[in-house]
């Protein structure tokens, strides 16, 4: 195990993507066994010393960003240790690559869904934010995939858990026994989740709670993962991808409904038995109805961005929307007139549009995709300032209102923004682009207005980057007072010094 204690040797560990400034730590551990994670952890709990996880720091809300103690680095833990195709499930150690996983699932003919923007996280920090991705909206997040954790605790006992073998009590208490014979009961947080489709503000919880789930999207504030074990799928056959463009946003936002309505119709028996086994998402495969894998926005200034890069992008359109569908041979004829048919009635520009059934046309389509942010980033850069990007997502039902809401708020403010992301899961990432300070203060007021917005209309202030340190006062309005003081009890069970992720989620103080 390496230790290091040199500034130059933990600058690199002192920032994640959100680059939030001031990190600092004593001391840098980079382990190569859960068994060294133990020591480690046992020193500083017997301490009282914090210790922040570090993964691949490619988050955005400071989680891994450290304020003090030690540094644990996963980094070296980065061993695939199965895949097996007969019961199609995979075993992994936390500081594998997303992206490196990935190809060597779909060499063996299978899929592993998840697909946060960044491939180059690892595979810990997906299940310490429960990420999503544009896939979620078929397939649901890294919760979904997730069927065996093996965790190191604050004080250096192991906790090894298994989906569908421990739940909460009719009192909400879960129950559960380290390998080290000691006794863990938990009391299940009592606050009601918001109606929307993705959500990671705050601790999981439902009645009756797998206790596993406690750990996915606890953002290192529990336990330290060391070993996880993933469902994976059957690799689909074929698919049929568009990016399409509309004048008019009514127009789009109909399409929109009417493809979520008919994909919903496949997905809701999926994403109820998604968690054990396969289900009725492998069924649909074989299904001659237009179902979508992943629906997303780009409005009229993200349009304008991505045309710097692909100047074929048609001029004066409101918006366009990227879907993709999984066929076989059998299906994708009548797919495909089933799509334009939709297409047809709600007027999109059809002959400007872009369709595909190839590999290369897809990588295409996905580099189209990865250019908004990457123009977005070089304005930043430009500008010298941060930007300043939402992560809110509300109710179906409510989320035409809440995007009309901060389109006309953005457009009265004259600061440079843009809005894309997954409205199939009414979740678009808003990224305001100040030019000076004065526009970076109204731009993190406007951001205020929106979070307060969102809460208003049932949503939720973060729907998948999580909370880290710099979203912590905004679950404190998403939660009260009552429910930030049910989660730090209920990390209190797990970590009674309060040593693990110190800062992330809710204030210390929380923790003492």
């Amino acid at each position: 195990m390496q230790v290091k204690t040199q500034l130059d040797d933990l600058q690199n560990y002192l920032i994640d993507a959100s680059n939030m400034p001031g990190g600092n730590a004593e001391r840098l551990f980079v382990p190569e066994t859960a068994e060294e994670i133990a020591e480690v952890l046992r020193e500083a709990n017997e301490n009282g010393i914090a210790v922040t996880i570090s993964g691949a720091r490619t988050g955005t809300v400071g989680g891994a960003v450290p304020f003090g103690g030690y540094i644990v680095s996963l980094e070296r833990l980065n061993k695939i240790k199965s895949i097996d195709k007969a019961t199609m499930t995979a075993v992994v150690e936390p500081g594998v690559i997303l992206a490196d996983f990935t190809k060597a699932v779909e060499a063996e003919g299978l899929f592993y869904p998840p697909d946060p923007t960044e491939w180059s996280c690892q595979i810990g920090g997906t299940v310490a934010t429960n990420a999503s991705g544009a896939r979620s909206f078929k397939y649901g997040a890294t919760r979904e995939f997730v069927t065996g954790l093996t965790i190191v605790l604050a004080d250096g006992d192991v906790l090894k858990l298994k989906r569908g073998e421990v739940f909460s009590n009719g009192d909400g208490v879960v129950k559960l026994k380290t390998e080290g014979g000691r006794n863990i009961t938990a009391k299940i947080p009592t606050y009601e989740r918001p109606n929307v489709r993705k959500n990671v503000s705050g601790y999981f919880n439902e009645q009756p709670l797998d206790a596993i789930d406690l750990f996915i999207g606890s953002e290192g504030t529990l336990g330290v993962v060391t070993e996880i074990e993933l469902r994976l799928l059957p690799k689909a056959e074929g698919f049929f991808s568009g990016i399409v463009f509309f004048k008019n946003q009514e127009d789009l936002l109909a399409f929109v409904d009417e493809a979520k309505a008919a994909s919903f119709s496949l997905h809701k028996p999926a994403r109820d038995q998604g968690r054990s086994g396969l289900s009725a998402a492998e069924d649909a495969l074989t299904d001659v109805r237009a179902s979508a894998s992943l629906i997303e926005y780009f409005d009229d200034r993200a349009l304008a961005f991505i045309r710097e890069r692909f100047p074929e992008t048609p001029e004066g359109m409101a918006g366009a929307i990227y879907f993709e569908q999984e066929t076989t041979s059998e299906t994708e004829d009548a797919l495909f007139e089933q799509w334009n048919s939709s297409l047809e009635k709600h007027n999109a520009d059809i002959d400007g549009s872009w369709f595909t059934t190839t590999d290369a046309d897809r990588e295409k389509m996905r580099a189209f995709r990865h250019a908004l942010p990457v123009s977005v980033n070089e304005r930043v850069v430009r500008n010298k300032q941060k930007k300043i990007g939402t992560d809110m997502a509300v109710p179906d039902e409510n989320f035409a209102g809440f995007l009309k809401y901060q389109k006309e708020m953005l457009d009265a403010s004259g600061i440079e923004y843009v809005i894309f992301g997954h409205i199939g899961d009414c979740h678009l990432h808003a990224n305001l682009l100040p030019k000076d300070e004065d526009e970076a203060t109204r731009s993190r007021h406007i951001y205020g207005r929106f979070v307060a917005q969102s809460i208003m209309l049932g949503g939720c202030v973060s729907a998948e980057h999580g909370i880290g340190k710099l979203k912590s006062k905004y679950l404190y309005v998403m939660m009260g007072e009552r429910y930030l003081n049910e989660m730090a009890e209920l990390k209190k069970a797990f970590d009674p010094k309060g040593i693990l992720g110190r800062g992330n989620m809710f204030d210390k103080k929380y923790s003492n």
